[in-house]
């Protein structure tokens, strides 16, 4: 499986992005797949994710601001990110588990294929 992740950029802080995942390889059926992200000097944390039902979790930095979407046909992941603030600047991974992970979903150890990362600034 290969993750592409797309749409990171520059914005002012209440401003608006989207992030795209790309997958190849397999579809994101029966997976887990999520977006986490790391700022500079600090460790990588969970941001979202869409359990295999369908079911989502968000980290309580980015409740009710950010919203993950998933496209099965497409192979797709989204997130959608809005009133972004300053500390919301980092690099934005997505990542799949095709096994099943439970309660482990804010763990990144519990993903096995990873995409690239994009970069989010936001600007104060």
């Amino acid at each position: 499986v290969q993750l592409q992740a797309s749409g990171g950029g520059m914005v002012q802080a209440g401003g608006s992005l989207r992030l795209s995942c790309a997958a190849s390889g397999r579809t994101f059926r029966n997976t887990v797949t999520g977006w986490f992200r790391q700022a500079q000097g600090k460790e990588r944390e969970f941001v979202a994710c869409i359990g295999r039902s369908g079911g989502v979790y968000y980290a309580d930095s980015v409740q009710g601001r950010f919203t993950i979407s998933r496209d099965n046909a497409k192979s797709t992941l989204y997130l959608q990110m809005n009133s972004l603030k300053f500390e919301d600047t980092a690099v934005y991974y997505c990542a799949t588990s095709t096994t099943a992970i439970n309660s482990a979903y804010r763990r990144s150890d519990a993903y096995n294929y990873w995409g690239q990362g994009t970069l989010v600034t936001v600007s104060s």
